[in-house]
C-alpha cells in the first residue's frame, strides 16, 4: 500500500511512500485487539471501591425486639442488611483489575491496529513537523492544514520532540507519542493518525521479529 506524503502546510509533495507490509499490511486480529484494549482499560481502574458490610457498620448489636409474639418477622441486630442504615450484602471490595497478556499477543494487537488504520484510510503521512518554540496556535494551524483539526488525532513522531509535545498539551483531542510508546487503545481511539515519514523505519525496527 502506498500513501501520499504531505508537508506541514497540508500540501501534497507529489511523493508516495510504500508502507511496510509487515507492519501495515497484515490481516487484523480483532480478538487480539479486543484483549489488549480490555487490558489497557482495566489497568486504568483504581479498584478502590468499598462499601461496609454488616460487621463493619457502626451500631448496636442488641436484639431490637423479642423473638416471638410481635406478629412481625424475627429481627436481631440493627446492622442487618434488611434495615435502612444496615450493612450492604455482597458489596464491592477493593480489588486489582489488571491481568496478564503475552508480549506476542500485544505485538499482534498493535500490528492489527496499524493495519486497520491503513485499511480504513485513517493514516496521514507528513514529511516533517517543525516548531521552533512551543506554541499551541502554531501546532493547531498545522493540524487544520492537514484537515484533522476537529477530530481526535494521534501524532506519531520518530523520537520525543519537546516543542511538539508542549504545543499539543492544551489541545484536548490531540495526543503525541513515539512508535515505541503507542498502545492499541491510542491507535483505535484516534479518528486520524498523523505519522511522520521518518517514524516508519522505527515501526519496522520495533516489529521486525514480532
Amino acid at each position: 500500500m502506498e500513501l501520499s506524503v504531505f508537508n506541514s502546510k497540508g500540501e501534497d509533495t507529489g511523493r508516495k511512500v510504500a508502507l511496510p507490509e509487515s507492519v501495515f499490511g497484515i490481516e487484523p486480529n480483532e480478538h487480539a485487539m479486543y484483549l489488549d484494549v480490555k487490558q489497557y482499560l482495566a489497568n486504568q481502574r483504581q479498584g478502590t471501591h468499598k462499601s461496609k458490610e454488616r460487621n463493619e457498620v457502626a451500631g448496636s448489636t442488641k436484639k431490637i425486639k423479642r423473638q416471638k409474639g410481635t406478629g412481625g418477622a424475627r429481627a436481631g441486630s440493627l446492622k442487618s442488611p434488611v434495615f435502612v442504615g444496615g450493612g450492604r450484602i455482597f458489596g464491592p471490595r477493593p480489588r486489582n483489575y489488571s491481568f496478564k497478556l503475552n508480549k506476542k499477543l500485544k505485538a499482534l494487537a498493535r500490528l492489527s491496529a496499524l493495519s486497520t488504520l491503513a485499511k480504513d484510510e485513517r493514516l496521514v503521512l507528513v514529511d516533517n513537523i517543525t516548531i521552533d518554540t512551543p506554541k499551541t496556535k502554531s501546532f493547531a494551524n498545522i493540524l487544520q492544514s492537514l484537515k484533522v483539526g476537529e477530530r481526535k488525532t494521534l501524532v506519531v513522531t520518530k523520537e520525543a520532540n519537546t516543542n511538539v509535545v508542549l504545543s499539543s498539551r492544551n489541545l484536548p483531542k490531540v495526543k503525541v507519542a513515539t512508535p515505541g510508546a503507542l498502545t492499541t487503545y491510542d491507535l483505535l481511539n484516534a479518528d486520524k493518525v498523523v505519522c511522520l515519514e521518518e517514524s516508519l523505519s522505527v515501526f519496522e525496527e520495533i516489529y521486525a521479529n514480532k
